[in-house]
């Protein structure tokens, strides 16, 4: 395969750049290179818990430095399906400010009555109320849609529910499963692209998830490199039939690669 100089790079933001708070090494240096590039770039989440500017705010914090136009959310993408799918629409909305501010930016009415749709976000703080409400809206007729299928997310005390669990727990009571837009959804990927005006040969997805972040890369077309430093570890990497572009210790590994090729690892580098 003829390596191709790469214009654009998306990234994972928790396991990629950051472990909660904490930086992953070489993060700064690689959003750095990035900006310094000139090439297009964003950062992906399947967090819907917070808007651009709550993450611009916190990876600042942890001494990462990324644009807040830079940033691409579940909830993002999710408020532009709607947008192009039921212009100035309505929906009933489990989530917090990242979810709801992004349907609000689109024209989106929020209402328990008669909704449009049904959409459930992340959120810390899910009620049984509103989860009992959301489960008669769509046995109702309202269309039931998902940010993404996160099952479990990561906090300093240990796993959390997250929205695939309460996904779960709706579609089990209600009998329909929502439409996810975050990865795997390659829909995710398609978005920032159209978002960056970017083509897919000559982009690369980083990731820490063989399962969301670097299948959804690959539906896409884009190249794919797996990070070491969050979900999938070396050695069940082997486990999927499908496989990266390239495996790297860490995102340390890829600054010296901003603004050129992408080598590819040879296939017996690769974890058998």
């Amino acid at each position: 395969m003829t390596e191709r100089a790469v214009e654009t790079w998306l990234t994972d933001m928790d396991g990629v750049l950051v472990h909660e708070e904490v930086p992953i090494p070489g993060a700064q240096e690689f959003i750095e290179r990035l900006k310094a590039s000139g090439l297009g770039f964003q950062v992906l989440t399947n967090n819907s818990i917070y808007t651009p500017r709550d993450l611009r705010a916190r990876l600042l914090g942890s001494g990462i430095d990324v644009p807040e136009d830079a940033i691409w959310t579940s909830a993002l993408a999710t408020a532009q399906f709607l947008a192009e799918q039921r212009p100035h629409g309505s929906a009933y909305v489990v989530g917090e400010a990242g979810l709801t501010t992004a349907l609000h930016d689109v024209g989106y009415v929020m209402t328990d009555r008669d909704p449009d749709y049904v959409v459930l976000g992340e959120t810390r703080t899910y009620s049984f109320e509103a989860i009992t409400r959301a489960i008669r809206l769509i046995d109702d007729g309202a269309r039931f849609l998902a940010t993404n299928p996160d099952p479990s997310g990561p906090s300093t005390a240990g796993k959390l529910p997250a929205t695939g669990s309460v996904a779960a727990l709706i579609s089990t009571a209600t009998g329909r499963t929502p439409y996810f837009i975050g990865k795997p959804n390659p829909l995710m990927m398609r978005s920032a692209l159209n978002r960056l005006e970017a083509h897919s040969e000559t982009t690369v997805m980083v990731g820490d998830r063989m399962d969301t972040d670097i299948i959804s890369g690959l539906e896409a077309g884009l190249r794919t490199v797996l990070v070491t430093t969050g979900s999938t570890r070396p050695e069940q990497v082997a486990t999927f039939p499908y496989r990266p572009t390239r495996v790297v210790d860490s995102v340390a590994d890829l600054v010296d690669l901003v603004g050129g090729p992408l080598p590819l690892r040879e296939q017996d580098d690769l974890p058998a």
